[in-house]
């Protein structure tokens, strides 16, 4: 699929048609939603407010799940060896942008659910702003060229794989007052 079929030449079809479509400077701003610069200090700033919230494993299983990330999407890069939008240069399948935004935000997320929150701060925030953040770095790469649909979209599925463990042990970890009750 990344490397040939006809749902390759439909992505740069779709792709070729996105590739310089709304403001550059918006973009750019969304690409670099996902970039270490700005993801990598965000998930640190809620590693940082769980264990200050007394949270002790959550963040170190946080920062293990980012982890994952690169040591997960290099090899697939590498592998499918797909030239990029714009560029001759390769390894462009999956987005680690995209990856990285998910997983960052998303284990942001995950965190700030799984210790005690202000009561201004709704439980449906967080996985909003993760999902928006992410979808908004996606959108950024593509419209930006830096990326065919099929890397973000790749990177969009890869994301709640790799939040998956880390969901399964935050829901043993819930604020209290936000206990199930068990009969």
């Amino acid at each position: 699929m990344a490397a040939d079929g006809p749902l390759l030449r439909l992505d740069e079809r779709v792709g070729e048609s996105l590739f310089g479509r709304g403001p550059a400077a918006l973009t750019q701003i969304f690409s670099d939603l996902g970039g270490v610069a700005v993801a990598l200090p965000v998930l640190a700033c809620a590693i940082a407010y769980a264990l200050w919230r007394g949270a002790r494993r959550l963040p170190v299983y946080a920062a293990l799940t980012m982890a994952a990330v690169p040591a997960l999407v290099i090899p697939l890069k590498v592998a499918t060896a797909r030239q990029g939008p714009l560029t001759e240069a390769v390894n462009y399948y999956p987005s680690g942008h995209t990856a990285t935004a998910a997983v960052a935000y998303g284990a942001s997320a995950l965190l700030l659910l799984g210790v005690p929150r202000p009561a201004w701060l709704r439980a449906w925030v967080p996985p909003a702003a993760a999902v928006l953040l992410t979808a908004a770095t996606g959108v950024g790469l593509v419209l930006h060229g830096y990326h065919w649909p099929l890397d973000v979209l790749a990177s969009w599925c890869l994301g709640p794989v790799l939040l998956a463990p880390l969901w399964w042990v935050s829901r043993g970890r819930r604020p209290q007052g936000e206990q199930r009750a068990t009969r």
